[in-house]
């Protein structure tokens, strides 16, 4: 979770008493203090699901009563006004305690204990994840997203589908600005969802909708004509919205984009990635898994048109050819093209450009000499089994393909071990 601590809380507050003493080495309110320990417990309890249960305002006078306020002035050294209540707790010190509990039912809990704790994490929590509800969670969502209006990232992650329309209309008539939203699984969502968030949340940077397999391609080319923003989209298994045409539409709107998720998603062909190609050269990240109608097309579109590619899936690509990879290993992908003697150097750099995942699996039509030039284009790609990056299963015939980490051990007089074929 992501807090926002708002400068002008504290301001406003330094005209009320307060019990707590300043930390010295930091913004906030020091839990080293006697006082801050004594807030410490209170909060604690008063948060936890059982204190709930009771009644708030006796539980908080009997701790305090049994903290001992006379004997905690004694040992700060000076007369310092005690908390009356609820209301005077500063804002700082909510938001600090809650992040150290770092469990986001707690925040929903705790939002419901006043006004005055739901004004301060509805201003204040900018990160929720609401995947630990197994029951309601329609009816929680919609209850919390109107106290939520600063969320930035809302995770709502489905093992049985609960979600509806409704919810996802009312995160977008509150959270406006919303950056990043995971809907993934959620079965029971139509076009209303995708059109409420396209009306509500422009400022989307990421969404994932994988397995949302009732949208269709209009309402996907509703969103992208909105969200103009977009970096990241996962559409793994959203077969009905994912057709060339709507691909050709994120590509004239989303230029931004940097990872896309095309898995298992059958009606792409050739036309689409080649859009796609043309219109997002920032791609960074690409997974066509499973795109069975794809050919070489895409590939050599994808090898021209983007030069950041990092990652490329091609699982079950069958019509991909020798041509496809010919085409990787001569493309202008940036490659930092190093000698044999300079893998060890170059393959603890975190920002080696070019090719650093390659799945080809079950690409049954390559051949190892066109495999092996891709490979040895590009360092990054491994075929050791501790940092296999080109993934070759279903591949028999490119058991001979070796990274340069594996020929340098076979150089050195070491045993040169067959790649990894997990996928």
């Amino acid at each position: 979770m992501r807090y926002l601590y708002p400068r002008h809380s504290f301001q406003a507050r330094r005209k009320q008493p307060c019990s707590i003493v300043p930390c010295a080495r930091c913004s906030f309110y020091s839990a080293a203090s006697f006082r801050g320990r004594l807030v410490l417990e209170v909060v604690l309890k008063m948060v936890s699901a059982r204190s709930l249960e009771g009644n708030l305002d006796s539980c908080f006078r009997n701790l305090m009563v049994s903290s001992g306020g006379g004997r905690g002035q004694a040992e700060i050294g000076g007369d310092m006004p005690t908390l009356s209540g609820w209301k005077d707790l500063p804002m700082e010190l909510l938001m600090r305690i809650i992040s150290v509990v770092g469990d986001d039912r707690v925040v929903i809990v705790a939002s419901g204990v006043c006004t005055g704790w739901r004004d301060a994490l509805g201003w204040g929590v900018t990160n929720l994840s609401l995947s630990w509800c197994q029951q309601n969670m329609n009816n929680l969502t919609i209850s919390c997203a109107h106290k939520f209006t600063k969320l930035q990232v809302l995770t709502i992650r489905q093992i049985k589908p609960q979600l509806e329309d409704s919810a996802v209309e009312a995160i977008a008539n509150y959270c406006y600005d919303l950056r990043e939203l995971d809907l993934s699984r959620s079965f029971r969502l139509s076009d209303r969802s995708l059109y409420a968030l396209a009306n509500g949340c422009p400022r989307l940077t990421k969404l994932n909708i994988s397995g949302c397999s009732s949208f269709s391609d209009s309402a996907l080319i509703y969103l992208s004509c909105h969200c103009k923003n977009l970096k990241c989209l996962n559409l793994c298994g959203c077969v009905k919205a994912v057709t060339d045409g709507s691909l050709q539409a994120i590509a004239r709107n989303c230029a931004h984009l940097q990872s896309l998720n095309l898995g298992w998603c059958d009606n792409v062909t050739d036309e689409g990635v080649t859009s796609l190609a043309s219109g997002c050269p920032d791609l960074r990240a690409l997974d066509l898994c499973g795109c069975v109608l794809i050919t070489d097309e895409s590939v050599i579109a994808l090898a021209t048109g983007c030069p950041h590619l990092r990652s490329l899936g091609l699982y079950y690509c069958q019509n991909i050819t020798d041509r496809a990879m010919y085409s990787l290993a001569n493309s202008c992908v940036k490659s930092k093209r190093v000698g044999w003697g300079a893998v060890r150097s170059s393959s603890g750099s975190k920002d080696v450009d070019g090719l650093a995942n390659l799945n080809i699996s079950q690409c049954t039509a390559l051949t190892p000499p066109a495999v092996q030039a891709v490979c040895d284009s590009f360092p990054s790609l491994h075929t050791c089994p501790e940092r296999h990056s080109l993934i070759i299963s279903g591949c028999l015939s490119l058991t001979s393909v070796h990274c340069a980490c594996g020929l340098q051990r076979h150089r050195a007089g070491g045993t040169l071990q067959p790649p990894s074929h997990a996928y």
